[in-house]
């Protein structure tokens, strides 16, 4: 029995941080697009802003690094 409790521990912390992690990058999705004046959706998808999207892939790699470092 030790070793199933001790394996439901475990995937219980680890789901905890996924779920950190999950609500890191919303928030941090959340926040750029009130802080921008203009929408990321539509310069990305239908301008094909190509800048706008490197910009954003360096804000979610490094939400990434921050919540995998914790």
């Amino acid at each position: 029995m030790d070793v199933i409790e001790t394996i439901g521990k475990q995937f219980a912390i680890t789901l905890g941080y996924a779920m950190i992690g999950i609500i890191a990058f919303a928030l941090t999705f959340w926040v750029l697009t009130k802080v921008v004046p203009f929408s990321i959706r539509k310069e990305i998808e239908e301008d094909h802003n190509v800048a706008l999207a490197i910009v954003m892939a360096a804000v979610i790699l490094g939400v990434a690094l921050i919540v995998s470092a914790a």
